[in-house]
């Protein structure tokens, strides 16, 4: 195997303070080092990486190309050292950390909101949520838990229902034509916003009230339905998305239904953890707090399964 290039933390910081201040005493004056100091963690830097870094000009200093391209490198390394370190200052010696994956949109509309109080409850506990979009493999402990779409098929998994879903078309009030809809048909005359999880959801909400267009796959497409319903409220076009996310819009104001067919989905959203987790305290805590505002709030056709902690 060959030898790793791995210079060191000081070496780093002297570059990008330099490179940023484009100057050695300013960088050396910020990070408590002498001129001399900075410059030689610099020169070794630039030894071992066989490019110079700085060209010196007029006793000025200007990044070299290979300083440029190393720099935007650099500060995602120090970056994300500052990011992980913080990380750990956050956890006390009891604290445990829970992965939880989310779809973007039911993360922001749904889940956090019926989080609060789980951390009151659970104070050891602390939730490390990210956002996916791809699928990801739950098995091999990219998360602990994971909030999906579908039909609650996850190999390896124990997948529970929490709640189904309609779809309803939505827009800004100022979008809709004086006159009235005659009906839903009078859509495809306005711009029909996709969304990319979901690119049959116009054809298939047509389709079953009996109308075939050939508009029901043009529009813009958004990665998810949180830029949908932005754009929808912008006046972009009509949205056709979740009822149970737009509800704070309808009851402002700032969204109205054109025209009211709800359709159910074909899918669900279910709570997922892998086979070999079902009795870990930290994913049982928050399976239970889950299941109990599940029950609570937005519910699907099926009753959702009594989990006891």
């Amino acid at each position: 195997m060959s030898k790793r290039l791995l210079p060191t933390m000081t070496a780093l910081q002297c570059f990008e303070a330099a490179a940023r201040h484009l100057s050695f005493t300013r960088a050396a004056q910020e990070l408590h080092l002498t001129q001399s100091a900075v410059s030689k963690q610099v020169a070794q830097l630039e030894d071992m990486l066989q490019h110079p870094l700085f060209h010196r000009v007029r006793r000025r200093l200007q990044l070299a190309p290979a300083g440029e391209l190393y720099l935007a490198e650099v500060n995602k390394i120090l970056t994300q050292v500052d990011i992980s370190s913080r990380y750990i200052l956050s956890y006390g010696g009891e604290t445990e950390v829970l992965k939880v994956a989310t779809q973007p949109t039911f993360g922001a509309r749904w889940l956090v909101p019926n989080l609060k109080g789980f951390s009151k409850r659970h104070p050891n506990i602390h939730l490390d949520i990210k956002n996916e979009l791809e699928p990801f493999d739950l098995v091999q402990a990219k998360a602990d838990v994971a909030f999906f779409y579908g039909t609650g098929s996850w190999p390896g998994a124990t997948c529970i229902e929490l709640f189904g879903e309609d779809v309803i078309p939505v827009c800004a009030p100022d979008l809709l034509p004086e006159e009235p809809l005659l009906d839903a048909g009078d859509l495809t005359s306005l711009v029909l916003l996709q969304c990319t999880s979901r690119p049959g959801a116009w054809h298939e909400w047509f389709e079953e009230q009996g109308i075939s267009t050939e508009n029901s796959y043009h529009g813009p497409r958004f990665d998810t339905f949180y830029m949908c319903i932005r754009a929808a409220e912008s006046g972009c076009g009509v949205a056709l998305v979740p009822r149970f996310l737009v509800l704070d819009e309808l009851q402002e104001g700032k969204l109205v239904i054109p025209w009211q067919h709800y359709k159910p989905s074909q899918g669900a959203h279910f709570i997922a953890f892998a086979e070999q987790s079902a009795e870990v305290p930290k994913v049982r805590a928050l399976i239970g707090w889950i299941l109990e505002k599940a029950r609570a709030g937005t519910g699907g056709a099926q009753p959702v399964p009594e989990f006891k902690e």
